[in-house]
């Protein structure tokens, strides 16, 4: 009985405390976790705001890279007729 009543003080004096810092450490973790995705979610909320004119840019880009590929294809067939 006596070796009971022992493991238990030392359960309560040694074992207890280590699990109580061991959680502050994973708890403080975790904090720090919520506050940078808190952080990711603001900024992603205000890059939303962002991206309105995004559709209008890319149909913009794609008129003007079919510009680019008729002048390319010209080009390039006046450089083979003056190579061949």
């Amino acid at each position: 009985m006596v070796l009971w009543w022992i493991g238990n003080a030392i359960l309560l004096v040694v074992i207890l405390p280590v699990v109580i810092a061991l959680l502050n450490r994973v708890l403080a973790a975790v904090e720090r976790i919520r506050g940078a995705s808190d952080e990711i979610l603001s900024g992603g909320v205000a890059l939303i705001g962002q991206l309105d004119g995004v559709p209008e840019a890319l149909a913009e880009t794609d008129k003007t890279v079919k510009e680019v590929t008729v002048g390319a294809v010209r080009y390039a067939g006046s450089v083979a007729k003056l190579l061949g």
